[in-house]
C-alpha cells in the first residue's frame, strides 16, 4: 500500500536525517522534504511560538500542510514533549508522538516513544564556570545550547550554539548589564541527537504498527487499542493487576481481536500480587 510512493517529512530541523532511512527501507517509499516548510508556525520550544494543541494534533496539522504544499497524499511528523516522567517524577524525559497521514487510505497511523536518554535541562546563571558546568552536563557539544537574559524572555535568544567560542562570546554579549543568564538544552532535533535517537525508535514502531495488518481485509495498522489486567497469581491464583491480554482493533473493517499471555507468561510472581503481598 505504500510502495513508490511520495511521503513527505513535515520538518525543518532535519529529522529526515534518521526517518528516511528506515522509511524507505521499510516501506519502499520515497521521502522529500520541502525547504520551505516551517514547522515553528506551530510552536517552538524556545517560546517565541506557543503550541496551541497536544503533540498528536500539532502533528496531524504540520502533516496536512506538508501534503498541501508539496501535493501529495502520505506525509509523516514527529512533536516532542519534554518534562518530568509520568512515573519518575524525578527524572526528565522525552515524549515522542510519530503521525503518518495516508489520505489516500484516509487513515493516519501513529507510535510513541517515552524515554529517560535525554538531556533536556534549564538552568540560570551567574559565572561562565556554571555554564561550563552544565555545559558538560548536557553533552555539550555534540548537543546544543540555548542561552537567554532569562527563563521567560523571548528577546536576544540565541540557539543553536555548538562550540565553545561560540558559547563564551554569546554569554560575554548578553550578561553585560544582567546579573544573570539563563541557559537550556537546545532540543530541536538537529541539535540534538539524543531526541534523533528516540525519533528512531518511535519510527521504527510505526514502521512495526504499518507492517500489521487486520487478518480480515488486510488494511495496514491492526494494533493494540487497550490491554486487560488480570494475569492469576501463581501462589494463590487471584487476578493481579499485570497483564494478561492485548486487544487489537483494525480501524477500517473493526475487526477485533484479543492475544492472551502477550508477555509470554501465564501467571504472575506472588510479589506483584495485592492478596499475598499486600
Amino acid at each position: 500500500m505504500f510502495e513508490g510512493r511520495r511521503l513527505v517529512i513535515a520538518t525543518k530541523h532535519g529529522k529526515e536525517e534518521v526517518l528516511s532511512p528506515i522509511l524507505e527501507r521499510e516501506l519502499g517509499v520515497h521521502c522529500i522534504t520541502l525547504p520551505t516548510f516551517d514547522s515553528d508556525l506551530f510552536g517552538t520550544f524556545s517560546g517565541e511560538v506557543e503550541r496551541l494543541d497536544d503533540a498528536l494534533l500539532t502533528a496531524r496539522l504540520k502533516c496536512e500542510k506538508a501534503m498541501e504544499m508539496a501535493q501529495c497524499d502520505l506525509a509523516i511528523s514527529s512533536e516532542g514533549s519534554f518534562g518530568s516522567h509520568p512515573s519518575f517524577y524525578f527524572l526528565p524525559a522525552d515524549d515522542e508522538v510519530i503521525l503518518l497521514v495516508d489520505k489516500k487510505l484516509e487513515a493516519s497511523f501513529s507510535a510513541r516513544e517515552l524515554s529517560i536518554d535525554t538531556n533536556f535541562n534549564g538552568a540560570e546563571i551567574s559565572t561562565f564556570e556554571e555554564l561550563t558546568d552544565f555545559a558538560n552536563r548536557s553533552k555539550f557539544p555534540t548537543h546544543g545550547l540555548i542561552l537567554r537574559k532569562s527563563k521567560i524572555s523571548i528577546e536576544n535568544i540565541i540557539k543553536g550554539i555548538t562550540d565553545w567560542p561560540v558559547l563564551k562570546k554569546s554569554f560575554d554579549n548578553l550578561i553585560k548589564g544582567n546579573s544573570s543568564l539563563f541557559v537550556e538544552t537546545d532540543m530541536r532535533a538537529m541539535y540534538n541527537p539524543s531526541r534523533m535517537k528516540i525519533i528512531a525508535i518511535a519510527a521504527e514502531k510505526l514502521v512495526a504498527t504499518l507492517k500489521s495488518t487486520c487478518p480480515s481485509c488486510h488494511f495496514p495498522g491492526f494494533s493494540i487499542v487497550k490491554v486487560k489486567e488480570g494475569l492469576p497469581c501463581e501462589l494463590c491464583h487471584f487476578p493481579t493487576r499485570s497483564i494478561i491480554s492485548h486487544i487489537y482493533t483494525c480501524q477500517k473493517c473493526l475487526e477485533t481481536k484479543e492475544i492472551l499471555y502477550p508477555n509470554h507468561k501465564m501467571a504472575e510472581d506472588p510479589a506483584f500480587c495485592d492478596y499475598c503481598n499486600p
